[in-house]
């Protein structure tokens, strides 16, 4: 499903209180009454025309933007919920202070169609009275989103419950897509089996076309709704729009 969003219909930044993604793209027009009442009611219709128009032509450069993030999101979490942390590789493991320490934990391989994916970090520590929470350090990923884009994931922390199935990013990481677009978070928290990841600090989406910055987020229904919240500012470049339109 595409999403739709409620807002001005500018194409320059403008802060909102906040941008709701979700359900059909497109909503309706009714038809305007006949006659001298209609009048009013007709004006009112074109100018709800060309506000629905505007909305429309500004969605098909912003949407792609999120709809990209939140791929890139679910590619990473496929790969530290189907390998971490009974596939790593690592350098060397010691026990310090209750816990095990594995140096340089890294996964590679391919998916279905053949792309290669890695992660890697300089140590994984698990604790032995905690075996199914595992945090990672200083971690890089390159995971592949569709057969044209490979996502880069670099993060501080991340800290993977198997048990619960949540996986939270403690500390900023960023995604950067080979298509240029780049999202930097300060946090997250991730329901893998709920699909729902959520941050209470700000985030920032950017493309070549669009961004999109907000002080927090909340994704729901493995990324069908995304909410952005807080002095939502969206900016799409008009060129993009007329670019869109050929």
């Amino acid at each position: 499903m595409g999403p739709v969003i409620e807002m001005a219909p500018r194409f320059a930044a403008k802060a909102i209180p906040a941008l709701y993604l979700a359900g059909t793209m497109l909503d309706t027009v009714t038809e305007a009454p006949s006659g001298a009442q209609g009048i009013g009611a007709s004006a009112a219709a074109y100018r709800l025309a060309t506000r629905h128009s505007a909305r429309v032509r500004f969605l098909k450069v912003a949407l792609p933007v999120a709809a990209l993030v939140i791929g890139a999101v679910f590619a990473v979490v496929s790969i530290v919920r189907t390998y971490v942390p009974s596939n790593l590789q690592v350098e060397s493991a010691t026990i310090e202070d209750g816990k095990i320490v594995m140096r340089n934990p890294a996964i590679s391989g391919r998916n279905k169609d053949g792309v290669s994916y890695s992660m890697k970090a300089e140590r994984a520590l698990q604790d032995m009275k905690q075996p199914d929470v595992l945090t990672l350090e200083n971690i890089k990923a390159k995971v592949p989103v569709n057969e044209n884009t490979i996502a880069e994931v670099a993060a501080t922390t991340g800290v993977y419950d198997r048990g619960k199935n949540l996986l939270d990013m403690i500390a900023p990481f960023t995604i950067s897509l080979s298509t240029g677009l780049e999202a930097a978070f300060r946090s997250a928290h991730l329901d893998i089996d709920g699909g729902n990841m959520s941050t209470q600090e700000p985030v920032s989406i950017r493309s070549r076309e669009a961004s999109i910055v907000a002080q927090s987020l909340r994704m729901t229904d493995k990324g069908r709704i995304v909410v952005f919240e807080g002095k939502v500012v969206v900016d799409v470049d008009p060129a993009a729009i007329r670019n869109r339109e050929k």
